[in-house]
């Protein structure tokens, strides 16, 4: 796995245990002493958190992914010939260790 494998699943982890604590807050409607709500409202207040940071670093992620994308796409209609070599390069790096195996 990669790193940016890595970061999805991640991010995939987040929103489960998120919408698993919302279910679990949702199944605790129980009708407790003081200490259980505001342990309550507090769990929710630190839910409502932590959901609006993972949309905030999933945008970022996006953000960033389209800003390489266009930066990479700027360098190879600046510099075709370079970016022709560059990936026929990669490409016999990539082949030489196929074949190895």
């Amino acid at each position: 796995m990669n790193s940016a494998e890595h970061k999805e699943k991640l991010m995939q982890d987040l929103n489960l245990v998120i919408r698993d604590a919302e279910e679990l807050l949702r199944n605790s409607e129980q009708t407790a002493g003081e200490g259980f709500k505001s342990a309550k409202a507090k769990f929710e207040s630190t839910l409502k958190n932590a959901k609006a940071e993972v949309a905030r670093i999933e945008d970022i992620v996006v953000t960033r992914g389209k800003d390489a994308a266009r930066a990479t796409d700027v360098y190879v209609k600046e510099n075709p010939w370079q970016s022709a070599g560059i990936a026929a390069g990669v490409g016999l790096l990539v082949g030489l260790l196929v074949g190895r195996k």
